[in-house]
């Protein structure tokens, strides 16, 4: 493993990837497929089977990042049409930093299950209740930071949703990765060597703007 991949496998969302999955073969569903997504996830499991989500196809994606990708399916997720994605499919869904950009994220949560195989999981990311109360500050840390944030949802209200429709919830609560905490300095002095503002999500893990919830279809 390079140190790209090394670095990216301790991102939380892939920390529980890979404890579902390890190296084995697996179908992902990527809610939120910008940022070059699909090369951070092919570092960490090259054997996965790949298809992205995003409402357009040029969000900080190169064509690299679309080689990687089995499938790219380019859609406003709130008109609720996600009839191109095949049902009865994945082994996993990731909607991370996602939902809070939907109005009728809940909605949009429960279009998705059915995509999702029996046994399959599911992990959920967003800014919690507790972001609307942080302080505000380049690269978000408050809530309101970023202007298309349009609603705050809550681990109590996600969790109820999905095991209305199915799903156990098997891990939920406040992100607080180690690794990224521990990581925190060095990314300080990285950043202010270089001359560049401090960015909120260096303290994203230390302060608690995320919550999370990670469940399985039964």
């Amino acid at each position: 493993m390079n140190f790209k991949a090394f670095s990216s496998s301790f991102i939380t969302k892939f920390i529980f990837l890979n404890r579902a999955f390890g190296k084995k073969p697996f179908r992902l569903l990527d809610i939120g497929a910008g940022n070059h997504s699909a090369t951070k996830a092919k570092r960490v499991f090259p054997a996965c089977e790949y298809h992205g989500v995003d409402m357009e196809r040029g969000y900080n994606n190169s064509e690299s990042d679309f080689k990687l990708m089995d499938a790219f399916y380019e859609m406003d997720l709130t008109k609720l049409d996600l009839t191109s994605i095949p049902n009865d499919y994945f082994d996993a869904i990731l909607m991370a930093h996602v939902i809070e950009h939907l109005y009728n994220g809940d909605e949009v949560v429960k279009g998705l299950l059915p995509k999702l195989k029996s046994g399959g999981y599911i992990y959920l990311e967003y800014p919690g209740e507790k972001s609307t109360r942080l302080p505000s500050m380049e690269g978000t840390l408050n809530f309101k930071d970023d202007a298309t944030h349009v609603r705050v949802y809550s681990v109590k209200e996600l969790s109820a949703l999905l095991e209305a429709n199915g799903c156990k919830v098997l891990r939920s609560g406040m992100r607080r990765n180690g690794w990224f905490i521990m990581a925190m300095p060095f990314r300080i002095i990285k950043c202010l060597a270089s001359g560049k503002k401090l960015q909120g999500n260096i303290f994203w893990d230390i302060m608690g703007f995320a919550e999370f919830v990670w469940a399985r279809k039964d």
